[in-house]
């Protein structure tokens, strides 16, 4: 998720190799990815809804940024076959009934072919129903039960959260980290969290050191879980936590809690807040890291958000672009006629997808198509270390 990391971390840009992004920019979302040039015929609207105003605001602009120079990009290299792509937002305020009516007004607008990466469990499992005939692609949430649900509409790009917990908990095991526990909401998300964590856990002979709750995704409430992982003092406490985490980092801190702490991909939104708390901290990441180039696919992000004017990378913004860009290969995949119908059916006919770097495969059943999950650190200076 967003990972404002400080300008110093990264190594400066030659004034050659700037040039060569800004460059790049132009045809990188295009040419890249194969997309003709032509001249433009008509414009399609792509509808998005996530939090701009409220607890996962940041999450929310950031995903925004990734997907907007994508689409700016692909535009200025002709668009699809000529069609040209209005990205068109809505704010949910991270409220999960709101998620759904602004899904419910872009099934309404017939220039409206598709959405792209709603934000939250709740959210998104409002989303998906809500417009069974549209697809849905890249939903912000690793919850199984959703992926479980019989939606042929929905385009999983991220992997789930049994994967993320299963690489939070082997790299602890490597560690020789075996006393465990875990902090996660008392919500669906939050279930989805602990039923991975004890399968997790099952599958390596291990017990939960500590389990504690925290009563739902957006309370601040924190301070009786962040006593209860003090007074167990496991090796490691996984957090299953968002907005909240630094809340329940700087409670955990001031109970006496010393462990090291490991967060899925959904705590890394949280770091910039953490502050010097954040020092140390392992997390999960969907995607490669944002200020890498040995990835095609970050290449042509980072030219193409410099030049859509965005000077900071974030891992959330680097998901957007992604999902943004794997819809954009369904739309390419769609023929001539882009109708909602031959949206959905150009997303399915995505096998073994090189999308620069990292491989995207759905097809007729099967709709979780990345498998991308790596561990980062943040490093004593505050620097992503991956």
């Amino acid at each position: 998720m967003t990972v404002p990391v400080p300008r110093e971390s990264i190594a400066p840009l030659s004034t050659r190799r700037r040039h060569v992004l800004t460059g790049l920019a132009a045809t990188a979302a295009g040419a890249s990815l194969g997309f003709p040039a032509l001249a433009q015929s008509r414009t399609v609207r792509i509808g998005t809804t996530f939090d701009n105003s409220s607890v996962e605001k940041a999450n929310g602009q950031g995903l925004h940024q990734g997907s907007s120079a994508f689409f700016h990009a692909l535009n200025k290299a002709g668009g699809i076959n000529g069609t040209k792509i209005e990205l068109v937002m809505a704010d949910d305020q991270f409220k999960p009934d709101l998620a759904k009516a602004n899904a419910l007004a872009f099934e309404k607008d017939s220039s409206v072919l598709a959405l792209v990466h709603p934000l939250g469990t709740r959210q998104t499992s409002e989303v998906m129903d809500a417009v069974p005939g549209m697809a849905v692609v890249g939903p912000i949430t690793g919850t199984i039960s959703l992926r479980k649900k019989t939606s042929p509409n929905t385009f999983w790009v991220r992997v789930n959260y049994d994967q993320e917990i299963d690489k939070l908990v082997s790299t602890a095991a490597v560690l020789g980290q075996s006393r465990i526990g875990l902090v996660h909401s008392n919500d669906p998300l939050g279930q989805s969290v602990l039923a991975a964590f004890k399968a997790s856990l099952a599958k390596a002979r291990l017990e939960p050191a500590v389990i504690a709750t925290t009563p739902n995704t957006t309370s601040m409430e924190v301070g009786p879980a962040a006593e209860a992982i003090a007074k167990a003092k496991p090796q490691v406490v996984l957090i299953g936590l968002a907005g909240t985490a630094p809340a329940f980092m700087k409670a955990l801190r001031d109970a006496g809690g010393n462990s090291s702490a490991y967060g899925l991909s959904i705590t890394a939104s949280a770091l910039s807040a953490m502050g010097d708390l954040a020092r140390g901290l392992g997390f999960v990441v969907v995607v490669p890291s944002p200020f890498s180039t040995k990835f095609e696919i970050v290449r042509r992000y980072q030219a193409d958000m410099l030049a859509n004017g965005t000077k900071e990378f974030s891992l959330t913004s680097l998901e957007g672009y992604m999902n943004a860009a794997v819809l954009a290969e369904g739309m390419r995949r769609a023929g001539g006629s882009l109708t909602r119908a031959s949206v959905m059916a150009g997303m399915a006919s995505i096998e073994n997808f090189d999308l620069g770097g990292v491989k995207i495969s759905y097809g007729r059943t099967n709709r979780e198509g990345g498998q991308f999950v790596d561990v980062a650190v943040i490093g004593s200076r505050g620097q992503m270390l991956s």
